[in-house]
């Protein structure tokens, strides 16, 4: 029987990716919505086919696992729900905005259900390519990464900085954060950040650079900012340039597309659906009793990088993970 799916607030934009890799396979259905807000609910549930439940316990009884794509500040309230139900969570990034929100969750979450991080990135044919050849030695030990995450500013709830929790930085700082930790195999201990509003001079950051020093010596820079004119497309400028002692790689992870330019922009994707790999990678752990390939831990990690970045930019100096 297919395992049937809420999604628990549907604030972000990725919510539709993902409502669309659950119609696309057999192996679920994606069956309830709810949101506080009832104009977003009803879009969302006319638009995907959905049924609505008329509250967070409604829709937690009607579901076998739970999608939380609320704003950013709602994610610990909403995974303590799911995990009082005893549902496996996916959730959205990043996990949480602060230090108070990553206990809630580890304590909510911990022990009770399986909770997999959407990092989507991980899943890129370019970049599992890039990690394989990293770990066959063919360009040598990593010395330095420099990355980037830009895109256009989405505004909405993600410039308001209460539901947010920040601008650009937590929003684009994570993806990459996850994927250096995954390809370094450890965690930076130390991080530096410059913030800006350079774009659209509000009080949100719209640009962001980082620079993070680790363990071993390598370090990477990070330039996590909403710097793309609105013409752009919404997301998709990730890149690495991983330089090795005996050469260098590099990857520009949405180059897999077709480019439509006239009085506006628009791609025509023909390359891999990471939301539906993502999606795949989930429901397998469910069916299979199993931890997700990106955990809890993946996520918190990630969030303690952006948050890290901001006490940085806060007091002008180098902060510690």
């Amino acid at each position: 029987m297919p395992i049937r799916v809420g999604f628990l607030g549907v604030a972000h934009m990725h919510a539709w990716g993902y409502v669309s890799a659950l119609q696309s396979c057999g192996e679920a259905r994606a069956a309830v919505v709810w949101d506080h807000d009832a104009k977003r609910k009803d879009t969302f549930a006319l638009k995907a086919g959905l049924h609505q439940a008329e509250s967070i316990d409604d829709l937690l009884e009607r579901v076998d696992a739970v999608v939380i794509t609320g704003a950013n500040r709602s994610h610990s309230e909403y995974a303590e729900h799911a995990a009082n139900a005893g549902k496996p969570i996916l959730c959205e990034k990043p996990l949480v905005t602060n230090a108070e929100e990553a206990l809630r969750m580890t304590e909510a979450v911990k022990g009770k259900v399986r909770l997999m991080t959407a990092f989507p990135c991980r899943f890129a044919p370019s970049y599992v390519r890039l990690k394989e050849r990293v770990k066959n030695g063919d360009i040598g030990a990593i010395k330095a990464v420099c990355a980037t995450n830009r895109g256009r500013c989405p505004f909405d709830w993600f410039v308001d900085v209460e539901q947010s929790g920040g601008g650009a930085m937590i929003d684009h700082t994570v993806h990459v954060a996850d994927l250096l930790r995954d390809l370094l195999g450890e965690e930076p201990n130390l991080v530096q950040a410059q913030t800006g509003s350079n774009m659209y001079g509000e009080d949100w950051e719209d640009t962001a650079m980082l620079t993070l020093e680790y363990p071993s010596g390598v370090f990477a820079s990070l330039d996590s900012s909403w710097s793309r004119p609105q013409t752009y497309k919404t997301w998709g400028d990730v890149t690495m340039n991983v330089v090795g002692e005996k050469g260098a790689i590099e990857l520009d992870m949405f180059s897999q597309d077709v480019e439509v330019w006239g009085e506006s922009h628009t791609v025509g994707s023909y390359g891999s659906s990471l939301d539906a790999l993502l999606v795949s990678e989930w429901l397998a752990s469910i069916q299979e009793d199993r931890e997700p390939s990106i955990g809890l831990e993946d996520g918190l990690a990630a969030a303690r990088v952006a948050l890290a970045a901001y006490a940085s930019a806060q007091k002008a100096d180098v902060s510690s993970v």
